[in-house]
């Protein structure tokens, strides 16, 4: 599967230690929220999605579950014992639920895509051209990392963890037949000096630093480029790489009869410890360009089905960039070891610079391929700018305006989820923002009432039912980035319980709490300086994924949906998004300021 492109051996890079370590032993330790705090708000966040009947048994079980010296309290005292002792209570435990004990394929399920901005290129040597700048700027990038020069993020005033930016190069996941693990090659004394290059399913790897630890240059690399180029024309050669986007159970199971001869197996472990992959993809069918970001958002997440180029991927890789012959460039990253601020922060850097178990993979790939369902937009009529220049925050007013969508569509709030960054502590990940909340669903009800006559000019109660919703979900963000939302929370006392070999408390049982768990709307606002776009998949048959980067004068979007699922539909939603916005626009236009 891989060939040597003859460059010079690898050679181990010069790491200036002490300022990444002396900056995370610097950050706050994740907080442990208090019990009643997270029930509190618990049933807060289930009361506009779950009926009363239910509410109230729930209630009840909480009353219960917090009693002085019940199973909460002596939970809630084993995670506390366990955030003394470790240096983040969460992160290994949601590594392993959230991610490596998954055993759905990564493809389309997990594992985001990104498009970027359509190159100018039509033919191979464009796209040899572009991938070798591509290629010199991840590796300067990556020269940051090795000496610990990143700058260092701030929110609020308050430094970021910077772990994720370590994990992302020279990693890959690795499968299991039951449980999944990460590997971080970087960590090794002699850390990897190749990537991997993909063309006509073919792997290659390419040495990318001289025997003095210099990396090549742009002409050097596009040489090497081209050469691989060359010797890989033949387009019968079988799609190994497809064997990655299966089921994690059985891709484990093909991985261990793979690596069985001893070629596949130096072959398989010359991919996963490159630093990242380069996939060189046949050009797609020709599209209009209304068509053209939903159809390179498909190529990012999955490559468009075995006739395409999903055998151009070795999806269990952290990093892939994708160049197309005809233009359509991006990347997808196995969600693992990191979240999209870390992948956006590298990408602006890089644009800114300028078998019968492969039978089976086929078969199932393609299924996956069939049943997305992808709209990727550009929402044009205005950005980011115009709910600052209401005092509204860009992100919660998209939020709202999503809310109003899906309300209209399906007469109903659904559980909704939105990624917050815990990088104020050290080794933190994420956390849940709950955007459906009592006062969303207050305002998207009222919204479309007919008797409250939405564009009367004197009406202002729907604009502070408004300003309301988008400020309860700026607070509700604030409380989450600050380590006191309730999703980890109660994820770790049910872990804890799990741990200390106890019956499994029946809060975590109820109805109520598998509600909660069932997010229809799984969302990521991922802001980038370049123009681009970040894809996911639903996390349920019947939910969407949707990502949107906002810009100053323009919001990119994608949504996503399952074509198997009837009741769900990409493309309605995004419309239904679209005329929420700018029906939300219009209702503070044309009604008066008011004291709010």
């Amino acid at each position: 599967m891989v060939k040597p492109s003859g460059l010079v051996k690898p050679v181990s890079v010069t790491r200036i230690a002490g300022r990444y370590l002396a900056h995370q032993e610097g950050l706050p330790k994740l907080p442990v929220p208090p019990l009643q705090q997270t029930c509190e708000r618990y049933l807060a966040a289930l009361t506009p999605i779950v009926d009363p009947e239910e509410l109230n048994h729930t209630w009840q079980l909480l009353e219960e579950f917090q009693k002085p010296g019940g199973v909460g309290e002596r939970l809630q005292k084993g995670l506390e014992q366990r955030a003394k002792k470790m240096e983040n209570w969460l992160s290994d435990w949601w590594l392993q639920t959230a991610y490596l004990d998954y055993r759905m394929p990564v493809v389309v399920h997990s594992s985001p895509g990104v498009v970027l901005p359509r190159m100018e290129f039509s033919d191979r040597q464009g796209q040899m051209r572009y991938a070798a700048k591509l290629i010199t700027g991840v590796l300067d990038f990556k020269s940051m990392i090795d000496n610990e020069t990143l700058p260092v993020e701030y929110l609020g005033g308050k430094s970021l963890c910077m772990n994720q930016y370590y994990q992302v190069l020279s990693s890959c996941r690795i499968p299991g037949t039951k449980r999944d693990n990460v590997v971080n090659y970087a960590l090794d004394k002699r850390p990897p000096t190749h990537i991997t290059v993909v063309h006509n399913f073919q792997f290659f790897v390419l040495d990318v630093y001289n025997s003095n630890g210099t990396p090549l240059t742009v002409d050097q690399i596009y040489i090497q480029l081209e050469k691989i180029w060359s010797s890989s024309l033949q387009t019968n050669k079988e799609p190994i790489g497809i064997l990655t986007s299966n089921h994690r159970n059985s891709w484990g199971k093909a991985y261990n009869n793979l690596i069985k001869d001893k070629t596949n197996k130096e072959s398989v472990r010359a991919i996963q410890k490159s630093i990242f992959t380069v996939c060189l993809d046949a050009p797609l069918p020709c599209a209009s360009d209304d068509m053209y970001r939903t159809r390179a958002g498909v190529q990012m997440l999955h490559g468009g089905g075995s006739r395409w180029n999903s055998g151009n991927r070795w999806f269990d890789k952290t990093l892939q960039f994708i160049i197309g012959e005809d233009g359509t460039c991006g990347l997808i990253y196995e969600h693992a070891p990191a979240e999209g601020p870390p992948i956006v922060s590298l990408i602006d850097h890089v644009v800114m610079l300028n078998v019968e178990s492969l039978k089976v993979s086929l078969l199932l790939l393609c299924r996956m391929v069939h049943d997305l369902d992808m709209k990727v937009s550009v929402f044009s009529h205005f950005g980011k700018d115009f709910p600052k220049s209401q005092k509204m925050s860009p992100d919660a007013f998209i939020q709202v305006a999503l809310q109003l969508a899906y309300y209209r569509f399906y007469k109903r709030c659904c559980p909704t989820y939105e990624s917050a960054s815990l990088r104020m502590f050290r080794l933190g990940r994420t956390d849940t923002i709950r955007s459906t909340s009592i006062d969303s669903a207050t305002f998207v009800k009222a919204m479309d009432d007919p008797a409250k006559h939405v564009w009367s000019p004197l009406n202002t109660e729907k604009v502070a039912l408004l300003d309301k919703a988008v400020k309860a979900h700026r607070a509700y963000t604030d409380m989450a980035i600050r380590g006191q939302a309730i999703d980890r929370h109660m994820l770790g006392l049910k872990l804890q319980a799990i741990e200390d070999l106890a019956a499994l408390p029946e809060i975590f049982m109820d109805t109520s709490y598998a509600v909660a768990l069932h997010f229809n709307l799984s969302t990521s606002q991922v802001p980038a300086k370049t123009d681009c776009v970040m894809c996911f998949g639903p996390v349920v048959p019947d939910g969407y994924g949707v990502c949107y980067n906002p810009m100053d004068a323009h919001i990119n979007f994608s949504v996503s949906a399952f074509n198997s699922c009837q009741d769900t539909n990409a493309a309605r939603l995004a419309q239904a998004l679209e005329d929420a916005l700018l029906d939300m626009k219009t209702l503070l236009k044309q009604t008066p300021k008011a004291k709010l």
